[in-house]
């Protein structure tokens, strides 16, 4: 990047005319010459560009390391953190409960707290035991396990979705010695009060910042959920750099709506609270109609989102409320680029926050000047303070590339690549912790990875960095899938669909086919109502994506699952693949050589595959799979190259952005069109 050969050319210039004998003035203009002349422009281009953004980040980086430092010396521990701010200001409010209107006051939520550490002290808890909590996000939750911090015990947060096996997997891994559920339910422990009558003092227990606090399962889109390792040094790190990323005040008041059984409204939102003393407007539920009430009512001024809330308040018709709040900056990840600039043009949000960071991991990333689609950074100037890379990998196997001295080979401008951070476990920053089980732990570090004998985490996430070290989100790893020769991203094409159809739920996958290479993609549609045609849909679609990029099958169904974070869950959809045997939805093949979707049934004849566009016959006894992929074996001719699809999503999101039509002809326009076409 920095044009090592024109930085050595103008260094050997200088010598040689200050050897000649001319002036320092006359030397260092003629090398600075050589040096531009020789591509170091770009290198100056990028300086000039980001300098500003990159000395901002290096200050948010440097102060946070101060404080962790500075924390550590003191083995101070969340608990004694939150104390501080008590005592500074005890009747500020610190919880509201936007559900029931209860106030928790910085000085109750600490007496809360010292309650449940003194009861579980009492019941013979120790330091290193392990408690499940199973309820909604409420004032408790918080109480219950910051109280528990306070007593050394450490607290299992599982989402109240879960059912059967996977809440028995679970609390089985865990190890949780008590269980404490969500009111209406019998508890393993006595209710406690939200304001015990009598203060209640609390000693600390000897733990430090390297010490584990609490366990945060993960959402489980590709399987059982595992069980991460949140230290104390975690929960400030992530609610750091979220403070300071976005510049957020002391008078600040942030409306958490997530679950507090992940890392986004447990951490980035109420550890706002906890650690620099902001008011936090709980709501157990996100509900999007009651989204800009609660925000005016409350007066907050930064909301948090994840997933796909931002296209449902989008989805929603406007409200008197959405030009009288006070929201100034709205922090969150998963906001798909194209709808980026039209939701801060609606809401009048004048800053997004939009990072990179799962739970575990130590290669976070924030987006903090407000680049549209960009989820963070990394300095071009200075790549080596933060490390982090992205890295190339198989695109099928996601394995790791390596060149010929055996290490992972870094990826250019453009390419998409694995992001993975090195680790150093003496280092709050770059360390990781892992999960409970040991043997998931492993699976997400790769060694001799930047150098030889090194250790890096695997984000399993495939980004792309552009000139100006900018990064934008591509796919989880194992979603992009590949279809005639071309990778067809299933982040894209959900987000092209999604627009299209009114910011309706998408799920995009691959999707096997028999005597195929690569996998078809499908595309499941939440269409409660049945109004939607397909053979409508198609028509746009050939508007706006590459052939390849179009999906082959369609799944029609009246919701489309999400998890408790609101991302898209595929896992039981891939499954059940384009079987009607599986499921009572309506199905849909794309029929090649007409141009129009057909529905699909359980017996697929020789005549039904002729109608699906194919002479090439099938096989006796009308099996749909071998049927269907005789068809699209030898139907290659539909599939020419190029499109939308194969660019980097910068690039790509700049083609479907626009100015709110997004080259669909106006979103709710032709949702009108496509339900009018269905009935």
């Amino acid at each position: 990047m920095r044009a090592p050969g024109a930085g050595s050319a103008s260094v050997a210039s200088l010598v040689l005319l200050w050897l000649l004998g001319l002036p320092w003035t006359w030397s260092t203009a003629a090398a600075l010459g050589v040096y531009v002349g020789g591509g170091g422009w770009r290198f100056l281009r990028i300086v000039c560009k980001t300098a500003r953004r990159d000395l901002f980040g290096l200050s948010v980086l440097i102060r946070v390391r101060l404080e962790l430092r500075r924390h550590q010396r003191a083995r101070h521990t969340i608990p004694q953190i939150f104390q501080a701010v008590v005592q500074r200001q005890p009747e500020r409010l610190a919880l509201v409960d936007a559900g029931s209107g209860a106030c928790w006051t910085f000085a109750q939520l600490d007496a809360y707290s010292n309650a449940v550490a003194n009861l579980f002290r009492r019941l013979g808890f120790a330091p290193g035991d392990v408690v499940a909590i199973f309820m909604e996000g409420r004032p408790e939750f918080v109480g219950l396990w910051l109280g528990l911090a306070k007593a050394g015990v450490e607290a299992a947060l599982l989402n109240v979705n879960l059912r059967r096996e996977p809440l028995a997997f679970c609390l089985g891994t865990s190890g949780a010695k008590a269980l404490v559920r969500t009111s209406g339910i019998p508890l393993p422990v006595p209710i406690l009060s939200p304001r015990p009558t009598q203060p209640s003092l609390w000693s600390p227990t000897p733990v430090s910042l390297s010490d584990r606090l609490f366990y945060i399962y993960t959402s489980g889109t590709t399987g059982l959920p595992k069980a991460a390792i949140i230290v104390h040094s975690r929960y400030y790190r992530i609610a750091a750099f979220g403070h300071y990323s976005y510049s957020m005040q002391a008078a600040d008041v942030l409306y958490d709506c997530l679950p507090l059984y992940h890392s986004a409204g447990n951490i980035m939102g109420v550890g706002q609270c906890l650690i620099y003393g902001l008011t936090v407007v709980l709501r157990k539920k996100f509900s999007a109609s009651r989204f800009w009430d609660d925000c005016v009512k409350y007066n907050c001024t930064v909301v948090q989102y994840i997933g796909e809330i931002c296209r449902y308040l989008l989805k929603q018709p406007v409200r008197e409320a959405e030009g009288r709040h006070r929201v100034r900056l709205a922090v969150g990840n998963g906001l798909r680029p194209s709808i980026w600039e039209e939701f801060t043009e609606r809401f009048g949000v004048r800053q997004i926050g939009e990072f990179y960071g799962a739970t575990e991991c130590n290669c976070s990333i924030a987006n903090m000047d407000g680049k549209v689609g960009s989820c963070g950074f990394n300095s071009r100037i200075l790549p080596h303070v933060y490390p982090i890379r992205l890295v190339k990998v198989n695109e099928d196997t996601m394995e790791l590339l390596r060149d010929a001295q055996g290490l992972c080979i870094p990826c250019q401008t453009g390419e998409p690549g694995l992001l993975v951070g090195q680790i150093n476990q003496q280092d709050p920053l770059r360390r990781f912790d892992g999960y409970i089980s040991e043997s998931a732990t492993s699976k997400k570090i790769a060694h001799s990875v930047f150098r030889k004998g090194d250790s890096a985490y695997l984000s399993g996430d495939v980004l792309v960095m552009d000139e100006l070290g900018y990064m934008y989100f591509r796919d989880r790893s194992g979603d992009t899938f590949r279809w005639r020769g071309e990778n067809v991203s299933t982040t894209e094409v959900e987000g092209v669909l999604s627009r299209l159809l009114g910011q309706t739920d998408v799920a995009v996958y691959g999707v096997a086919v028999p005597g195929v290479e690569g996998k078809a993609g499908m595309a499941a549609i939440a269409d409660p109502h049945g109004r939607l045609s397909p053979n409508a849909l198609y028509k746009e679609l050939q508007k706006v994506l590459a052939p390849y990029a179009r999906p082959i099958f369609l799944r029609l169904l009246p919701q489309v699952d999400t998890t408790g974070t609101f991302k898209i869950q595929k896992t039981r959809l891939q499954h059940e693949g384009f079987d009607p045997r599986q499921t009572s939805d309506r199905l849909f093949f794309l029929d090649l050589k007409q141009g129009h979707y057909l529905p699909l049934d359980q017996g697929v004849t020789p005549h039904q595959a002729q109608r699906a566009g194919c002479h090439h016959g099938a096989p006796a006894g009308g099996d749909l799979k071998m049927a269907l992929g005789g068809c699209l074996a030898h139907c290659s001719d539909a599939y020419p190259g190029g499109g939308l699809l194969g660019t980097p999503p910068a690039m790509a999101a700049g083609r479907t952005q626009g100015n709110g039509s997004s080259g669909f002809g106006g979103a709710a326009s032709t949702t009108r069109q496509l339900e009018q076409q269905g009935q």
